[in-house]
């Protein structure tokens, strides 16, 4: 049994269209697209259209529900999302789902998928962990929070995303694997980036999978239907992560936020000033597709 996990599209049609065609000759038996179709990038209405036709299993997203929430002015968002200027971005993205049939499909979306075939190891896949979408697994993920989990959700394997970083990593008898990102991978590769399993001899064997793509085509989405003139500064710090394969958003709020500035352009070009080692030169990612060797493992 072969599967394709792949997760955080964001809005990158170019990106997941080549992805597709890498599955398709991989000759899978299912694809799981592990939550984060839509926000970022601009096309999430021809992302969530393409994985429907495709007839995929989904798992709810973080952005996913983000956007629901401000779709349906879910009380429990802070206010903050639907009035400063700062996240148009978000809501430009919103609006484009509110007027589809795209958001049905994301609002359906379970939090877990579970793939066990007879007599081999389950498999248990969510965005996040399966308690949080937001609890991503990561390199510095704690042995207890592992036990945690699987008490919580027994499984053999735990397959995760939400960090847009691809990891591999064993305690025991358990496995935990980060897919990466097809959309805005944040490991300096710019290729898109997803999970192959293979159910070999009873053991579930993961190759990672970097996939190259039309970039140039991705950031010119973000110069369409006047995303990036009317979205402002986020959607320039989106377009700038596709680019770079690096994160900008995070690390600028978390350090806003600390600072006790607002965020906007002005707190941007002074973040900017303060960490030049964030905005290094960029190496040029290789123009071919490969298979790579898991990090951590």
């Amino acid at each position: 049994m072969r599967v394709a996990i792949l997760a955080d599209i964001h809005g990158n049609l170019p990106a997941l269209e080549a992805v597709l065609v890498d599955v398709a000759a991989h000759r899978v038996d299912r694809v799981v697209v592990n939550g984060d179709l839509v926000n970022r990038g601009p096309d999430g209405v021809a992302v969530v259209r393409r994985v429907r036709a495709l007839g995929a299993e989904l798992t709810m997203g973080n952005h996913d529900d983000l956007m629901r929430a401000l779709i349906e002015r879910d009380a429990s968002l802070p206010e903050a999302f639907h009035v400063e200027p700062f996240w148009e971005a978000n809501r430009w993205c919103a609006r484009a789902l509110a007027r589809c049939e795209a958001l049905a499909a994301l609002r359906a979306a379970p939090m877990t998928v579970r793939i066990a075939p007879p007599g081999a190891p389950s498999v248990l896949v969510s965005h996040g962990s399966p308690r949080h979408f937001r609890e991503g697994y990561g390199p510095h993920l704690d042995d207890e929070v592992v036990s945690e989990i699987n008490q919580m959700h027994p499984a053999d394997v735990f397959v995760g995303s939400h960090t847009h970083q691809p990891m591999l990593r064993r305690w025991g008898r358990l496995t935990v694997i980060n897919t990466g990102a097809v959309g805005v991978p944040f490991n300096r590769d710019g290729r898109a980036q997803y999970l192959l399993l293979e159910l070999v001899d009873g053991a579930w064997n993961p190759t990672f999978r970097r996939v190259a793509y039309d970039q140039e085509a991705a950031l010119a989405a973000f110069e369409r239907d006047g995303y990036l003139a009317d979205a402002g500064l986020l959607a320039r710090l989106f377009r700038d992560e596709v680019r770079d394969a690096r994160s900008y958003l995070v690390p600028y709020q978390m350090w806003a936020t600390a600072q006790g500035e607002p965020l906007g352009e002005e707190s941007w070009a002074r973040f900017v000033a303060r960490h030049p080692e964030r905005f290094g030169p960029i190496a040029p990612w290789p123009r071919e597709s490969a298979s790579v060797a898991p990090p951590g493992a």
